[in-house]
């Protein structure tokens, strides 16, 4: 499988920026349909979505419920919010919104911003999720986090546990090469079918995990609980360290591939991670199951930028 494989349809929406006093609405647009003709040739991009009427289920919803859900309302892929809009309806996850309200209202800066929150919806919708990495807690310095766990955008530098997953990826593929300047962006993968998904989505201004026990890790754990259970023909979950492992022990192992180590922070890496092989792993598998087309990810990382949604 080649690193330096182009990477096909990946979205330019992030490197938009959005007007002041703009609407995410207007910043966004409306997601893009699935094609059905598209579905039909790529397994690995089989469709999910149920009926849903996205205007009938708005209408449904109460004022107060239209206004702390407009984040999820205008910003969260169709086809997630096809399969979580009960889950964000609940009095839990708008006790979640309510807080996050709050934060706001007093000034506290909150990362990621607020637009790329979901941006993992976005770069990887439902049908196309193929892998999941798990993440923890958002970066919590500025032009760090961006709604995709471990990714960073330029010019920040890669930090040092993604270093680390680099280096293992080294291995699996010699011929990989990590981004020029110590880059972090993760996107190409995002785009790719990888699913890469923080348990918080978000987190105050240097106060690492300060948001939780807030309500994200329930939203977050019923997207793993979606992916396992609506993609039937079976993706990879790459769960590094013991809280990433907690969240996968209701996957179906029959049907998805489980694949555990360590975590590849500085502190746990060097008892195995380097040595995983879930790069490699992860792809054998997956040519297995979709065929060697379809199947593997391109985990080259050396797109241009404004490809890669920057």
């Amino acid at each position: 499988m080649s690193l330096k494989r182009k990477a096909a349809n990946q979205t330019s929406a992030e490197a938009k920026k959005p007007k002041a006093n703009g609407s995410i609405t207007a910043f966004f647009g409306p997601p893009k349909p699935v094609s059905s003709s598209t579905m039909s040739t790529d397994p690995a991009r089989a469709p999910v979505v149920a009926k849903f009427d996205k205007d009938k289920w708005i209408e449904g919803l109460t004022e107060e419920q239209k206004e702390l859900l407009q984040l999820e309302i205008e910003t969260l892929h169709e086809s997630w919010l096809a399969h979580l809009k009960d889950e964000i309806t609940s009095k839990e996850f708008l006790a979640l919104k309510a807080f996050l309200k709050q934060e706001g209202a007093s000034g506290t800066k909150i990362f990621p911003p607020m637009e790329d929150v979901y941006s993992w919806s976005r770069h990887t919708p439902l049908n196309t999720v193929k892998a999941v990495i798990l993440g923890q807690d958002p970066y919590h310095n500025y032009n760090q986090a961006h709604g995709l766990c471990f990714s960073v955008r330029p010019p920040t530098a890669a930090p040092p546990s993604l270093k680390n997953i680099y280096i293992a990826l080294k291995k699996d593929y010699p011929s990989f090469e990590a981004p020029p300047k110590n880059g972090g962006l993760l996107t190409p993968w995002a785009d790719r079918g990888v699913l890469l998904l923080n348990t918080c989505l978000t987190v105050r201004a240097h106060d690492a995990n300060s948001h939780a026990g807030k309500g994200w890790e329930r939203f977050t754990q019923k997207v793993i609980e979606t992916v396992n259970r609506v993609r039937t023909h079976g993706v990879v979950f790459l769960a590094w360290g013991t809280p990433a492992q907690k969240r996968v022990t209701g996957v179906n192992g029959s049907r998805h591939l489980v694949l555990k180590s360590v975590h590849p922070s500085p502190l746990s890496a060097h008892r195995g991670f380097f040595e995983c092989g879930h790069f490699k792993k992860a792809n054998e598998w997956l040519e297995q199951r979709y065929g060697k087309e379809n199947g593997p990810i391109d985990w080259n990382l050396n797109v241009d930028p404004e490809d890669a949604g920057v």
